[in-house]
């Protein structure tokens, strides 16, 4: 699987660590930065995982902030990017089954190495049921009307 990840400066580290772990695992990574603790802006790569989903790049994208909370704000801007935060394995393994999200965000300040991996493993098993599901993603993609 194609997966971009970014992070800013807060969870670089814990990026990483999952670089490694997941070219250990077979994956085609695609690491889109930061690269340093210098302080960045978080919306700038979450823009980037938004862009490379978008453009076919990537089949999946993490998104790595201190909370998790901005860069999924940000990602979630691009249409064709549906990522939510997830901090433990159900939610990200819902966030597939039953939002077909293409990107899950996670806090590097709030969530350990182990189980960011276990919510990464969780994410990339899981399958899209569609089904009774399938209407209300559609309306996830749909231009909102004030």
């Amino acid at each position: 699987m194609r997966i971009a990840i970014a992070s800013d400066h807060a969870a670089v580290s814990l990026k990483t660590t999952l670089v490694a772990w997941l070219h250990e695992a077979g994956h085609d990574v695609i690491d889109l930065g930061t690269d340093g603790t210098a302080s960045v802006d978080y919306p700038d790569y979450g823009y980037a995982i938004a862009d490379a989903l978008a453009d076919g790049r990537a089949d999946r994208g993490i998104a790595l902030c201190g909370s998790g909370i901005g860069i999924a704000i940000a990602a979630n801007r691009n249409p064709a990017c549906r990522c939510a935060q997830v901090a433990e394995p159900l939610s990200a393994r819902f966030a597939r089954t039953h939002n077909d999200a293409n990107a899950i965000a996670m806090g590097a300040r709030l969530i350990g190495e182990e189980m960011a991996k276990a919510c990464v493993a969780a994410f990339l098993s899981a399958e899209f049921e569609g089904g009774r599901h399938q209407h209300r993603v559609d309306k996830l993609s749909k231009e909102f009307a004030a």
